[in-house]
């Protein structure tokens, strides 16, 4: 079996599903409504639902007639620790790369100032 977290961002991999997750974050849906804004048919939405679903990402219940389709927040958090992990790494070199760019802009202002004397 897949580990969640590459479960996770191959559910999040697809355009579609990471729409359908962007409705959800506003409230329960029903499948039809998810549905709607995509030129799909209803088994193409329901196999989307599916690799969400199997991914802990929505969860799907039945109250009648009515199945809402909510969305599960902590399983995004598997993927916001994994990247947090990486951000010191971005900080690093961002810290790096402003640090060279101010000794770049001093080095020209001193060549400047050393032209004028």
């Amino acid at each position: 079996m897949q580990d969640r977290l590459t479960l996770t961002f191959s559910a999040l991999s697809d355009p579609t599903r990471r729409a359908i997750l962007a409705k959800l974050a506003l409230g329960e849906a029903t499948v039809k409504d998810l549905a709607k804004p995509f030129d799909m048919s209803g088994p193409a939405i329901t196999k989307h639902l599916k690799v969400l679903e199997n991914a802990g990402l929505i969860s799907r219940s039945r109250e009648a007639q009515w199945r809402p389709c909510r969305i599960e927040p902590e399983a995004l958090k598997d993927v916001s620790d994994w990247v947090s992990e990486y951000r010191q790494i971005w900080e690093e070199s961002f810290d790096r790369l402003d640090a060279y760019l101010k000794a770049m802009t001093k080095k020209k202002k001193d060549k400047k100032n050393a032209r004028k004397k």
